[in-house]
C-alpha cells in the first residue's frame, strides 16, 4: 500500500511542480522601475538581439525587446510619433542558468510530497548574464557601448514561489532587468555627448512607428 501511494505521487510530482504559484510573471514584466535619467535621448529606434539566450529555456524571444522597450519608454528616450534619430540596440552577451535543489525534489515524494504543501521550495533557478546597449546614429555609426550584468535566484514552490514553467523564465527577465538597471547611470552620464551626435545625424529613413518594432536573434 505505502509503495502504491509513493509510486502514484512520483507520477503526479510533474503536475504539482508544474502548477500555477501565487505570483504572475506577467506582473513582472510589467514592473520596470521609472528612474529616468537626467537628460533623455532624442527619439530612437529600438531593438534587441537575444544573442545567446536564445538557447535558454526562459525568457520567450521577444522578452529582452519588450524590457528594452519600457526601459526606453520610461527612462531613456523623447517619445516620438514620427522621427527618430538614430538606434539603442539591446544585446545580451552572456548567459548562464544553474538550477539547484533538485535533489530536494526525491525527499519530497518520498515524505508524500509534505514539505512542498508546507511551503519548502522544490527547486531555484540562478541566471547570470551580460548584456550591452549600443546607440549608433542614423547611418548606423555606433557611438558608444554599455555593458552591464545581472544576476537572479527564483525559487520552485507550490505557494510562496514560481511554477517549473514559470520559474526560468522569471529568472531570465529579472538578471536581464538588473543588467539594463547597471546600463541606466552610463547612458545618463554619456546624455551630453550622445544627443547632440545623435542630433547632427539626423533622422532614421522610414522609421517604424512606436508600436513596430524590430528583433532578431532566433529560438
Amino acid at each position: 500500500m505505502k509503495l502504491t501511494r509513493q509510486l502514484a505521487l512520483l507520477a503526479l510530482a510533474p503536475a504539482l511542480l508544474a502548477a500555477p504559484a501565487c505570483v504572475s510573471v506577467k506582473s513582472m514584466m510589467k514592473s520596470s522601475p521609472a528612474t529616468a535619467i537626467a537628460t533623455r535621448l532624442p527619439a530612437l529606434e529600438i531593438l534587441a538581439d537575444q544573442g545567446p539566450l536564445a538557447m535558454n529555456d526562459g525568457a520567450l524571444p521577444e522578452d529582452p525587446l519588450k524590457l528594452f522597450q519600457q526601459e526606453c519608454r520610461l527612462n531613456l528616450t523623447e517619445p516620438t510619433d514620427s522621427a527618430t534619430y538614430g538606434y539603442a540596440k539591446l544585446v545580451v552577451k552572456k548567459v548562464k542558468t544553474l538550477r539547484t535543489g533538485r535533489a530536494i525534489q526525491g525527499l519530497q515524494v518520498l515524505t508524500f510530497m509534505v514539505p512542498a504543501v508546507l511551503g519548502i521550495p522544490l527547486e531555484w533557478y540562478k541566471t547570470t548574464l551580460q548584456a550591452e546597449v549600443q546607440v549608433s546614429d542614423a547611418a548606423g555609426n555606433l557611438l558608444g557601448s554599455y555593458v552591464g550584468s545581472g544576476s537572479s535566484e527564483v525559487k520552485v514552490a507550490m505557494y510562496h514561489g514560481y511554477s517549473q514553467t514559470t520559474a526560468p523564465r522569471l529568472a531570465d527577465i529579472i538578471a536581464l532587468r538588473a543588467a539594463i538597471a547597471q546600463i541606466r547611470p552610463q547612458l545618463d552620464t554619456a546624455a551630453a555627448r550622445l544627443n547632440p551626435l545623435l542630433l547632427a545625424g539626423g533622422t532614421v529613413e522610414n522609421p517604424t512607428l512606436p508600436s513596430s518594432t524590430s528583433a532578431t536573434g532566433s529560438r
